[in-house]
């Protein structure tokens, strides 16, 4: 048997060869300021967060391509997922470290950055493509020209970003596609997707809930309405709560079309795991649903802080890829939502009291081997 290899700390990180990754496009550190070393460096960690998000995200869509899913491997994801959620706390952290620059400070070598932008992040992109968001709800960045072609090197051919992302785009499979493939395979009330009834015992389970949801409603309208002074506030108050009751009713309407079918199906999943999330066998199936609500929320959050050190920083200059700059950053921080019917779910659920009754809740207890 060989002899392993003795090493030390600065080799096993390799030390050297990442303290000489900080000089820029002079390629020579002693001619650079201490502020842009430090916006060199920050950036520099960012894609390192990057890399690490993304390795947990491709685990986390790899588990859920198994079918059936492994119940006892349903840690492992949220673990990936919680990993991923504290590295974008400590990305939003970085955003202080950035704000030690002035604005004039950053003025002083921000001319040499054009035309680069850090819309060009490949990795970044990456991570909005594995966790599913279409390209077809991508915002342009401000110039006339395609969100991949951005990616281009300076001499027009094709970057190592460009070569990411476009590898990333031949993998169709998304982490929001992986998940609703298990949700859809969901028993409600302990009936397969794939049993005889079916269809039927989801229809059965959603109109159990509406009406559920109809008396939830109710009662807050009645308290609601009882605080109010005005005659108009009590009109007012009536026509919202009416809007919520349909809300519910819309979310799970029943189309014809077998995409229409399905998407139901998974909605229902969520919500019937987040209904009883009490019974045993749905202990980490609702820990998954709670992490990637809890991962998209940092999410939006990280682009929100983006926003407001970059205001802070030059204020609503345009961005030096000729981006909007600040209002392109906040734009994302609005509309770019992978989980959508996942937040729904919370504005529909009832409070456990209100739950409808569990049919075969056995189904859902733990069970022993003989």
């Amino acid at each position: 048997m060989t002899a392993p290899r003795p090493t030390t700390y600065w080799g096993y990180i390799q030390v050297e060869e990442l303290l000489a990754l900080q000089s820029g496009i002079e390629r020579d550190e002693s001619q650079l300021t201490n502020d842009e070393v430090l916006f060199i460096t920050v950036h520099q960690v960012f894609e390192l967060w990057f890399k690490l998000v993304l390795r947990e995200l491709r685990s986390a869509r790899e588990l859920f391509r198994s079918e059936p899913v492994a119940e006892q491997e349903l840690s492992g994801t949220v673990r990936s997922l919680k990993r991923c959620t504290t590295i974008l706390q400590r990305c939003c952290d970085h955003f202080t470290v950035m704000e030690t620059l002035t604005t004039r400070e950053y003025l002083a070598f921000r001319n040499k950055l054009m035309p680069a932008s850090g819309f060009q992040s490949a990795q970044l992109r990456e991570i909005e493509i594995v966790i599913g968001l279409e390209a077809s709800e991508r915002i342009g960045y401000g110039l006339d020209m395609d969100w991949i072609e951005s990616l281009r090197a300076a001499d027009g051919g094709e970057s190592p970003s460009m070569k990411r992302v476009l590898k990333a785009l031949e993998d169709k499979t998304t982490l929001k596609d992986a998940i609703e493939d298990w949700l859809y395979r969901t028993p409600i009330d302990g009936v397969a997707h794939d049993a005889p009834d079916a269809e039927s015992s989801l229809d059965r389970f959603l109109t159990r809930f509406l009406a559920s949801h109809a008396v939830e409603v109710s009662d807050a309208l009645e308290r609601a309405r009882m605080l109010a002074d005005k005659d108009s506030d009590r009109d007012l108050i009536e026509k919202r709560y009416a809007a919520e009751r349909r809300s519910v009713v819309d979310f799970f309407a029943a189309g014809s079309d077998e995409a229409s079918k399905r998407r139901r199906r998974v909605r229902a999943a969520m919500l019937f795991i987040e209904t009883y999330r009490e019974l045993a066998l749905l202990s980490w199936p609702r820990e998954v649903l709670d992490a990637i609500v809890e991962f998209e929320q940092l999410f939006v959050i990280f682009r929100q802080r983006h926003a407001r050190m970059v205001e802070r920083v030059i204020g609503r200059r345009t961005g030096t890829g000729g981006s909007a700059g600040v209002d392109y950053l906040d734009q994302t921080a609005l509309s770019y939502r992978i989980f959508r019917d996942l937040w729904a779910i919370r504005t529909l659920q009832v409070s456990q009291r209100n739950a409808p009754p569990l049919q075969n809740a056995d189904y859902y207890g733990f069970r022993y081997a003989d």
